[in-house]
This record gives C-alpha cells, structure tokens and sequence, in this order.
C-alpha cells in the first residue's frame, strides 16, 4: 500500500489517497475532484477539468500517466 496525495496528483490539497497501485489512487483522485467540485470547492475545478480531460483524451495524456505511475512506484511503502 502506497500513498499519494491530491497535490502531488495535480490537485490544490493534501488529502491522501491509499492504493495498492497507481491506477488505484488516481481513481480515488478522479472521485475526490468529482466531489470537491460537487461540493462547490472552486480551488479543485482546474485540477477536475484536467482529469476529464484526460479520460477524454486517453493518448494525449499518456505523458501525465505515465509520470503518476513513475512517482507512485519510487514511493516507499506505508
């Protein structure tokens, strides 16, 4: 289990996000800015803009996940 947190996911936070691997915290970021942004938090709306744009537009993002993956894979373990 590894820990990530919204900012180092692109977000405005630090909430962290746990996960047995990176797909794991990114989808728990994707659903934190989903409701931070229901919830009227302003200071998430560019970071879930951009993770929408990234489920849009899969390969164009490729770069971004590939960095996720790398920096959840050089973190220590919990």
């Amino acid at each position: 289990m590894k820990t990530m947190t919204c900012r180092q996911l692109g977000g405005p936070c630090d909430l962290e996000h746990r996960g047995e691997s990176a797909d794991d915290v990114i989808n728990a970021q994707d659903r934190h800015l989903k409701e931070a942004v229901k919830a009227g938090d302003t200071a998430h709306e560019p970071a879930r803009e951009d993770m929408r744009g990234r489920w849009k537009h899969p390969k164009k993002s490729l770069g971004w996940y590939r960095d996720a993956k790398q920096a959840f894979a050089e973190l220590p373990e919990d």
